[in-house]
């Protein structure tokens, strides 16, 4: 049975990427390529490629799904009435003038009272939820949330956000403010990537899930069975079951871009393999073992050790075949997290995928 320190491996700090580059198109993507049904080295073959030589890995018909969510400015600094510090990370809207929020101070806010925050507006504690704070915001609290709040940058980066986070922190096809982290495998995409692939049929569609905080939360049992996933939001559209529905009839792939795309499409799968339209909160929790229903590929960048996203990305391509890729991109100076270089994937029961079956009969 697997264990948490099955899942853990020496990264160099060095690596962890702290700016974004320039050019979206222009990191590094480590495409693992199957060779062969199974887990392991010999198994796959890696590609060491320009992210924006990923038309090469794709195929026309193949439908890439993006979460088109938008990062919101949800990390607000202030004082308790007493004069105390508080620091708030807004986790989601339950309304248009309630939020559900990480509250730090040293002594906790009680109900009732008030929080000052960007010394600009006070909110109001309502009860808790969990381990987090209902704050009751005097006017629409995205618009407060977008005027006086500040980027959630992930802590492992280090500078504070500016100007530039603003703008590469964020998709260039995200819609749908809620979330408090990007889903950062789209942060590689712009739109003449996008022209390519258009122009050689490969198709696109777009669900939301608003990522919360807890996609940063680390696993603290060993025991993987006692570990609890935080809830997201989710949406999935009737456009996009149909366009799942055509390409599975195709034989064509669905391919995930971004861990947050592929927890929402598995979310939301069916036991006969089809999609089912609506919106609801998901804590699926994918580890090895797991039974993928819609997804045949993933495009995702490098995790965190020991992060229930390392977990779901064994269970789609193997754990031995994962070890294998991180130990070749800490040997190439790949990097990592949310604005490192980014891999692709391929289911590793693939060899049995109808997809795979019908390219090789073409």
């Amino acid at each position: 049975m697997l264990t948490l320190s099955d899942f853990d491996f020496p990264l160099p700090p060095e690596l962890i990427a702290q700016t974004a580059l320039p050019e979206r198109s222009a990191s590094r993507l480590l495409v693992v390529e199957r060779v062969a049904a199974g887990d392991g080295p010999e198994a796959t073959r890696l590609l060491d490629r320009a992210f924006a030589d990923i038309v090469d890995s794709l195929h026309p018909g193949d439908l890439l799904v993006f979460n088109d969510t938008r990062v919101i400015k949800a990390r607000f600094f202030g004082h308790k009435a007493s004069g105390g510090k508080v620091e708030a990370l807004v986790e989601r809207l339950l309304d248009s003038h309630t939020a559900l929020a990480q509250v730090r101070a040293s002594k906790t806010p009680a109900e009732g009272s008030t929080l000052r925050l960007a010394d600009a507006f006070e909110v109001t504690v309502g009860p808790r939820a969990g381990e987090f704070f209902t704050l009751r915001f005097p006017e629409p609290a995205l618009d407060l949330i977008e005027r006086y709040g500040r980027l959630p940058l992930p802590p492992y980066i280090t500078h504070d956000p500016d100007a530039y986070d603003e703008t590469r922190y964020q998709t260039v096809y995200a819609r749908n403010p809620g979330a408090v982290a990007a889903p950062t495998a789209g942060l590689h995409f712009d739109d003449a990537l996008f022209a390519r692939l258009d122009a050689m049929g490969v198709r696109r569609a777009f669900l939301t899930l608003h990522v919360g905080a807890g996609t940063f939360q680390p696993v603290r049992s060993e025991n993987l069975a006692e570990h609890k996933m935080h809830s997201e939001w989710y949406a999935v559209s009737p456009e996009l079951a149909e366009a799942v529905r055509a390409t599975r009839a195709a034989g064509r792939r669905v391919i995930a871009v971004g861990t947050t795309s592929l927890r929402a499409l598995e979310s939301a799968a069916r036991e006969d393999g089809t999609l089912g339209a609506g919106s609801g909160d998901t804590d699926i929790f994918i580890t090895p073992g797991y039974r993928f229903r819609l997804v045949d590929a993933l495009i995702t960048n490098f995790h965190l050790p020991k992060s229930t996203l390392l977990m779901l990305v064994s269970a789609l391509a193997g754990v031995q075949t994962i070890r294998a890729a991180y130990r070749h991109a800490i040997a190439q100076h790949y990097r990592f997290f949310s604005y490192g270089d980014a891999m692709l994937l391929t289911r590793q029961d693939a060899a049995a995928a109808p997809a795979d079956a019908a390219r090789d009969a073409n």
